[in-house]
Formats: structure tokens, C-alpha cells, sequence
């Protein structure tokens, strides 16, 4: 399976297979959306806080403690 597919690719390959889906199975797709959602938000704050600690003097503080 291709790792690399466009969202437009995703959601025109999934778009029958949504139609035609259970309740049941619409439910736990929800969840995973919302799960990825989850993710990608927690992905972005990671990133600010590493690109904040890169900003901030304190890893030349913590290295020069090391030698």
C-alpha cells in the first residue's frame, strides 16, 4: 500500500466504501479521524515546544554543564 496517498486520493478511494458502511462501522471510523485529529494537534504543540527549547538558551546551559 502506497504511504504516500494525497487526502484527495483518501477520500475518493473511501467514499463508496463510507456509503455503504454500517453504522457501526461509520462510528469507529469516526473515531479514528477524530484519534488522527488528536494527533496531528499534540504533533503541532510538540513541534513548538522543541522549536521554543532550540529558541531558548537553555540546551547551551544544560551542554555546558555536561563537559
Amino acid at each position: 500500500m502506497n504511504r504516500d496517498l494525497s487526502l484527495q486520493q483518501i477520500a475518493e478511494g473511501m467514499t463508496k466504501s463510507l456509503l455503504n458502511a454500517s453504522e457501526k462501522d461509520l462510528e469507529g471510523f469516526q473515531k479514528i479521524v477524530d484519534a488522527t485529529l488528536e494527533l496531528r494537534e499534540a504533533h503541532k504543540d510538540l513541534q513548538k515546544m522543541v522549536q521554543s527549547y532550540s529558541n531558548s538558551g537553555i540546551h547551551r546551559n544544560v551542554n555546558s554543564h555536561n563537559g
